[in-house]
Formats: C-alpha cells, structure tokens, sequence
C-alpha cells in the first residue's frame, strides 16, 4: 500500500538542521518531551475521576461538573491550528518551552478558581497548548530519529500521555480526593513546570523549517490527503471513546463487577495504551499503510467483541486491555500527516490531536445515543465496531484520491 501513497517529505527532510541519527541528543530530548506528554495526559483525564469532588465544592450538579471536561477538549481543538500557524516560524525548543508553560500556568490556575465559570475557562485556556505541543514534539522527535525509526521516535513521546493513565493520574486523583480537587492541578502543574526545566535543558535548539510562515502552514488545509488522514482519526478513532467512555457502567451493570474492582481494570486498558503505542509504532515504522489498515480492522474487532465478551468478568477484563490498544494508530496517523504535509508540517501535525479531541466527542456522543435508544450498555461495541468501520471507508478514500492524484500528475508528464 505504501505504492500508492503520495509523495512524502519526512519530517527530516523538512528540517535543514536536523540532527544526524544517532546521535547523543536523541534519548534526553525524547524523555524530556515525553514528561511533557505525562503532564499533559494527567491533566486531561485525572478530572474524569474527580467530578463528584468538583460538582460539590462548586455546587452544580455533576453533569454541569463534566462541561469542564468538554471546556478542555474545546480548547485543544480550536488551539491546535490556531497556535501552529501563529507560531510556525518560531524555534522549536523556544516554542515547546512556552507551550509548556502556558500549560503550567492554566493548570495551576485551575487550581485556584474562584468559580464555576471561571474554572471552565481556565480548563478552555490549559486545553490551548495540548495538540500544538505534541505535534511540534513528534516533529522535533521524528527528526533526531534515523528515517526508519520516525514512528517509535513519535511513539516515545506518546509514551509520557499513555504511562500517565497509568501513573499519573492514580496518583493525582488520590490526591484530590485527600486533599481536594484543587491539589490534582497543582501537581499537574508543578509536573508540568518541570517539564519546562527539562526541554530548556535536553532538548537541541532546533529552527523552525525554513521559510516557515503562517501563510505556508495554511497551505496543509488545500491538501485532500491532510484533511482524509484527519478524518480516518476522527472516525476511525471514535470507537475507544464510544466504549471507554462507559466502560464504568458496562462492567457493574453487565458484567456485574464490584465498583471495587473497576479501578483494576482500567489498569489494564492503561497497560493496553503502553504496549500499543509502543508496537504499533514499530509496525508503523516497518509499513505505515499496511499498519493504518490492519489496525483499523483490529479496531473494528475489538470493539466489536465488547458485546460478546461483557457478561464474563475474565473475557471483558481482557477485552478492556485490547480497546487500550487501539491507541497503536496515534503515532501512525501522526507520521501519515508529517508525510503529505509537504513544507506545511506544524501545522498537520497539530491537527493529528485536534482530530482526536474530535473522535473523544464522536465517540462519546454516539455511544450516549444508543443507551438513550434503549439498546444497552453493550451497545457501545457496536458504535464502536462501526465508526472503526467508517475510519476504514475514510482510509480507502485515501488511498483512491492518492493512486488518482499519481496517475494524473504520471499522465501529466508523459
């Protein structure tokens, strides 16, 4: 499949002055970048953990308590191409210095919130630098990485937003519950302060690609196959989120699981997160397409075992671990937009997470609908299985517009 893919420009290419492989740089950039990631990953979804806390200290009801959640994804999505185009020319360690700063700042403001209000807009302003500062990372990691290790280069700094599901965010919610939801965004901040320390420190003072501007990041948008490769993450990804998003009802309604038990098995789909983000990106570094295609067949598989597999504590407990998985595609897709970006790279790769911020919200909508409609918490698997199927029509219009757009320009040239 890779034949058919439109001509690429890897993200070393783009960058005049990008490290040679394997060099020193590499392995203290990408840590650094990747507990950038763990901020990140811990400030998105620890508050998932502590509505009750936040409804009750601000006196709304815990529905209003999640539109805190949706402030945040909000934030990512309009943020994204907002701050790649006004900031493309500017260099990227400066760029992914300020990035985590302003994260910092939005976190440890959160903190103190005089209000309902004002915490919605203060999680709007946190979510501002979440997808910028994971596209400009993949392109700075993917850079100091030989060509064929770009995806496992990407897929290590996906590791801090992955491990923190596993790390961080227990951590973070034991605190809140200790000692309040407030102190869960000091810690994120104060995380998110170090990451600061250690970019400005351990990350090369890379340049933006030469003759960046905000008008050439633009140009990403007149690209048929920039706006197929988001649209396969927005669809294709909606599945976990359609599932995930309910998984705590499933497992005690169906399943008929204690709630004791559930934090053990959103364990495993955090352990499902890391060992997918770390295969997938090594699938996607030996095949990029073939790994695109094969893991939205496996999305659409797992998910769709979910209405089989619910009823057995054993059989859904694996299951959960496999949805966790499906997470392998991230560090695919991000390196499939680098590749048809052409000279517009900031840009596509921070609509990759605008994408997903997307998907979270698809995906957690249509699963909401088919338990309005009364068909079950199980139900779930199925929205799930078809919008993993809707990511494949998406990936086969890729590939068309693609073997199209190559036999016009072959024809052209004869």
């Amino acid at each position: 499949m890779n034949s058919v893919a439109t001509p690429a420009t890897s993200s070393n290419d783009s960058d005049p002055q990008a490290i040679a492989p394997g060099n020193r740089a590499f392995g203290p950039a990408v840590a650094a970048l990747g507990v950038g990631g763990f901020a990140i990953g811990t400030g998105e979804f620890v508050i998932m953990g502590l509505l009750p806390e936040v409804a009750r200290d601000l006196h709304v009801t815990i529905p209003e308590a999640g539109h805190v959640i949706s402030a945040y994804a909000l934030g990512v999505v309009i943020g994204a191409p907002m701050l790649a185009v006004l900031a493309a020319h500017r260099p990227r360690r400066a760029l992914l210095f300020a990035l985590m700063a302003l994260f910092a700042v939005g976190n440890l403001a959160s903190a103190l919130a005089p209000g309902y209000f004002s915490l919605k807009l203060l999680r709007f302003a946190a979510g501002f630098p979440h997808g910028t500062y994971f596209g400009v990372a993949a392109l700075v990691a993917a850079s100091l990485a030989p060509p064929h290790r770009r995806a496992s280069a990407v897929g290590l700094v996906m590791l801090g937003l992955t491990s923190a599901t596993l790390v961080g965010v227990p951590l973070a919610a034991w605190l809140g519950q200790h000692l309040g939801w407030r102190a869960a965004f000091v810690l994120v901040g104060a995380i998110a302060a170090m990451a600061c320390g250690l970019i400005r420190r351990f990350v090369p003072d890379l340049p933006a690609a030469h003759g960046a501007s905000p008008l050439r990041e633009l140009g990403a948008l007149a690209r048929p196959q920039v706006w197929l490769t988001l649209g396969i993450g927005a669809i294709g990804f909606g599945g976990l989120f359609s599932v995930f998003s309910y998984i705590k009802p499933l497992l005690t309604e169906v399943t008929g699981m204690p709630v004791s038990a559930v934090p053990l098995v959103l364990a495993l789909f955090g352990l499902g997160m890391v060992a997918g983000n770390l295969v997938g990106s090594r699938f996607a570094d030996k095949s990029l397409m073939r790994t695109i295609a094969g893991l939205l067949v496996w999305d659409a598989l797992v998910l769709g075992a979910v209405v089989f597999t619910a009823p057995y504590a054993l059989a859904i407990s694996i299951n959960v671990f496999l949805v966790g998985t499906i997470v392998a595609i991230g560090p695919a897709l991000q390196i499939r937009l680098m590749d048809v970006a052409g000279d517009a790279q900031t840009l596509a790769a921070a609509l990759n997470h605008s994408a997903f911020n997307v998907a979270n919200a698809l995906g957690a909508w249509l699963g909401g609908v088919a338990i309005t409609a009364g068909m079950g918490w199980t139900a779930t698997g199925w929205v799930g299985a078809l919008l993993a199927i809707g990511g494949m029509a998406v990936f086969s219009a890729s590939i068309y517009q693609a073997t199209r757009a190559r036999g016009q320009r072959l024809a052209a040239t004869a």
